[in-house]
């Protein structure tokens, strides 16, 4: 016996209704955000962004230690083969990655990864022209560089959306050539915004997460909008295997677009510097504070001498703006300031003993705080570095950027008394690598006075590597 659901009328009236809607109109959901049909929109803006990505080929050449190394503290091998077979072979190593132009006389935006250490950058454009690309500047802060190739004619670009104003949830599209596979296109949406800590915890990134498909090849690719607009540059995945797992970085087009402009004029990024230690405030110091709710940059310390200093802040205040804008957290606060130039005037709303103030600061220069924090570091620990010298990286089997060398150190300071020499090269402080005397500077500056710190040491005399524990003074 067969049977059949007969729908009420009205029940049925409504179900043509939702159908109306939902599937015949789609379009109606996004009017709002302006947002085009997502039924075209994603082939729409594929069809209009491929051209302005380029595919990235570098070549390098870089050192690795030769198989027969971990003999060679051996007796025995160390007779026959220390002096005959090199510790370490050239190598010349092939990579790909993305790009994105970004100005119609060939200036490419891409990840500092991709071109970093590169012998020679070629760029193929979607339109199967090849062109040999030279370095304008990189930002290894941000993971960001800007190549230019020489073109005959305009090329079409991209252009930078807020992205500020993304929000979680959105749909957006990647492109770019992973395992070189190219004018790939994927898409997906925002999964959250705002991670920090991904890669290097004193760098100044502020990741988009999505999971739209990225994988090797796709650094330095779009991450765009349903309008065609770069809201992110996709550099980093979190993967066990290797490959796409759902979990992809993107650095914010407004961090892009300033370290871009600041590349193409100066090649380098000259970051603002306001002069304090700063932590997240939580819960439970938001209520010792007298703050309703957490939120806001915890003032720890203020180095003497500073912009912050100058400007009367104090140990113990909340910074709750800048410049108008929320500080949701410390690294929100260390990478608006670090985007300010030096030199303009900055407004912050401070608590401070239970009530909100205001508080002008005049943000300084990175070059100048490094003079300054170096002259604090001696003060604290007794100690002054320099970066490691080519001999000594090839010695001692470094690679790029790896510690810092001991140049002087005071008689009878915490690391002297720690056995600490002239020579010795200081490669993690608390378990984060040193990457070079800014870094150094940078990650003893966040540790308050009295605290114990933890310092892995490359001894000069034996090349072995151990741990020192100190206290700041």
């Amino acid at each position: 016996m067969s049977s059949r659901i007969v729908l009420h009328p009205t029940v049925a009236l409504s179900f043509t209704v939702l159908f109306a809607i939902f599937v015949l109109y789609p379009c109606n959901v996004a009017a709002k955000s302006a947002v085009p049909n997502l039924a075209t929109a994603i082939t729409e803006v594929a069809e209009k962004s491929i051209p302005s990505v380029a595919h990235i080929n570098v070549v390098q050449k870089t050192k690795v230690s030769s198989p027969l190394s971990p003999f060679f503290n051996d007796p025995f091998f160390k007779h026959f083969f220390e002096d005959r077979a090199p510790k370490k072979f050239k190598r010349e190593l092939r990579g790909v990655g993305s790009g994105i132009i970004i100005r119609a006389d060939g200036h490419i935006l891409t990840n500092s990864h991709v071109v970093e250490n590169a012998t020679k950058i070629q760029v193929l454009l979607s339109s199967g022209e090849e062109y040999p690309a030279k370095v304008i500047g990189t930002d290894p802060k941000t993971d960001l560089s800007i190549i230019k190739i020489d073109s005959a004619k305009p090329l079409p670009f991209l252009m930078f959306g807020d992205s500020d104003k993304v929000v979680v949830g959105e749909w957006v599209v990647a492109i770019g050539h992973p395992r070189g596979l190219d004018q790939t296109v994927t898409t997906g949406i925002i999964s959250a915004k705002n991670r920090r800590g991904i890669t290097d915890p004193s760098s100044y990134q502020d990741f988009l997460q999505t999971d739209a498909a990225i994988n090797p090849g796709n650094s330095g690719g779009p991450l765009l909008n349903l309008r065609g607009e770069v809201i992110g540059v996709n550099g980093v995945i979190a993967s066990a295997s290797g490959g796409f797992e759902g979990i992809g970085f993107a650095i914010p087009s407004n961090i892009a677009l300033y370290v871009t402009g600041e590349l193409m004029a100066h090649g380098k990024v000259e970051r603002g510097w306001l002069g304090v230690s700063v932590q997240d405030l939580t819960y439970d110091l938001a209520q010792k504070s007298g703050l309703e709710k957490s939120g806001g940059a915890l003032v720890a310390e203020v180095t003497q001498g500073s912009p912050a200093a100058e400007a009367g802040l104090k140990a113990g205040d909340v910074i709750l703006e800048f410049n108008g804008k929320p500080v949701p957290d410390a690294g929100s606060l260390r990478n608006s300031v670090a985007a300010t130039r030096p030199g303009v005037q900055a407004n912050l709303t401070v608590w401070r003993d239970g009530k909100k103030m205001k508080v002008a600061v005049k943000i300084g220069n990175q070059e100048a705080a490094s003079k300054l924090l170096a002259s604090t570091i001696k003060q604290k620990l007794g100690i002054e570095v320099r970066p490691v010298s080519r001999k000594e990286s090839d010695k001692f089997e470094l690679g790029e950027n790896n510690g810092v060398a001991v140049e002087k150190i005071v008689s009878g300071s915490p690391l002297a008394k720690a056995g600490l020499e002239r020579g010795d090269i200081i490669l993690e402080i608390n378990g984060e690598a040193v990457e070079g005397v800014d870094s150094f500077n940078s990650l003893l500056t966040t540790i308050s006075s009295g605290r114990q710190i933890e310092m892995t040491v490359l001894d000069h005399r034996t090349g072995r590597v151990g741990s020192l524990n100190v206290q700041v003074r």
